[in-house]
């Protein structure tokens, strides 16, 4: 808490921003009256699964300028203990794919909440499905091709 507001932190990738996202965010900020949103950086995101197909720039660019955080800072940890001090938050939200990670920042006395992010919508499934549609697009117009006929692929 800082003052009499209540401070809540949201952090994530946010890859391929979509509605899970937006729906999150605006979640985290009906819950105190300060919203910081922590983006991931790429390093951080490529310690734990594929690098991003966005850029950190782009991400955190994004993160700005939609309505709902106050601030938007880079995160560079998943460990969130230092930032209970240094962000004095309350409440940390986070999607439920995360179910359980965080919940040693109740001993700071911050309520954690997880997110129900929602079945289908999430970054990775949206990189799976435009690169199953990329490759059926592929078969199909590979198909067309007279048998003796290169293909040349850059």
């Amino acid at each position: 808490m800082i003052g009499n507001k209540t401070v809540v932190y949201t952090s994530g990738t946010f890859d391929m921003l979509h509605i899970n996202h937006l729906k999150m965010i605006e979640y985290a900020r009906a819950l105190g009256d300060i919203l910081i949103v922590g983006v991931n950086t790429d390093e951080l995101v490529a310690s734990y699964k594929s690098t991003p197909i966005i850029p950190f720039e782009e991400r955190i660019a994004l993160m700005k300028a939609i309505k709902g955080p106050d601030i938007v800072i880079p995160q560079r940890s998943l460990d969130h203990t230092d930032k209970v001090n240094k962000l004095q938050f309350d409440i940390f939200v986070v999607g439920d794919d995360w179910a359980g990670k965080y919940d040693y920042l109740k001993k700071y006395n911050i309520d954690v909440i997880y997110f129900p992010y929602g079945e289908g919508i999430s970054s990775s499934n949206l990189k799976k499905r435009i690169y199953n549609n990329y490759k059926k697009l592929q078969n199909k117009a590979n198909a067309h091709l007279p048998i003796n006929a290169k293909i040349q692929n850059d």
